[in-house]
């Protein structure tokens, strides 16, 4: 089933809104990418104007950088602490951005999104 990101066909009132076109390629959207703890493995996925994203599937090293310090480490990821987003993705490993994770440096959150970056930046707390 394919993911529906144009205009709604009904307004807030209940009434039909009747269509300007037919649905567009444009208004495709796509599965959440629920990058995990494991190996890396990245996915290219083309996008608009034939420009093309890089889904992180599994990856376990984050880049880290300490505001203290102002350096940045690429470190590994222990585990998953905290998702704002859903609590099951602690059980599952599953990271996003905002996810609080534990490395070898300490806890950190992530500041990159990467399921379009192909990449985990993280901050220490």
């Amino acid at each position: 089933m394919t993911i529906f990101q144009g205009r709604a066909t009904r307004k807030p009132s209940g009434g039909k809104l009747r269509p300007n076109h037919s649905k567009r390629r444009y208004e495709l959207g796509r599965e959440p990418t629920l990058t995990r703890l494991g190996d890396r493995e990245l996915r290219k996925i083309r996008s608009y104007g034939g420009n093309s994203k890089f889904a992180l599937l599994r990856c376990d090293y984050a880049n880290v950088y300490n505001p203290k310090d102002k350096t940045t480490r690429k470190v590994k990821i222990n585990t998953v602490k905290e998702n704002s987003a859903d609590p099951h993705y602690v059980q599952r490993n599953i990271m996003n951005r905002g996810t609080v994770i534990s490395t070898e440096l300490g806890d950190a959150r992530i500041t990159s999104r990467p399921g379009q970056d192909g990449v985990i930046n993280a901050v220490l707390l």
